[in-house]
């Protein structure tokens, strides 16, 4: 494993990580419908983080991790399709609903 990898995960982990956090704050403080699809999304997107951490250092192995069609990359791909789509959309809709109610 070369230095760059470490920094490169340190490099995602640490945004997904601090949406995750917000998302679980504001999802404890109204528990609404676009507050969970946020928590969701960012869920997912954590669970890409760990993907790639488990790419990294080689765990898990019988997982085949950067494999084309093995169960890393499928983990790996749903969790970014979940995560890039869920996140956006319960933020969109969250915006939306409280442009709304100020009116």
């Amino acid at each position: 494993m070369d230095g760059q990898v470490p920094a490169i995960l340190l490099g995602i982990a640490i945004p997904a990580l601090m949406l995750f956090c917000g998302s679980v704050v504001l999802f404890c403080a109204e528990k609404t419908l676009w507050s969970l699809l946020q928590m969701l999304g960012a869920g997912c997107l954590i669970i890409v983080v760990l993907t790639h951490i488990g790419k990294a250092f080689d765990l898990l192995p019988w997982m085949r991790w950067g494999r084309e069609n093995s169960m890393g990359h499928f983990l790996d791909l749903g969790g970014a399709t979940l995560g890039l789509s869920l996140f956006p959309a319960g933020y969109l809709m969250d915006v939306l609903t409280r442009k709304s109610a100020l009116r």
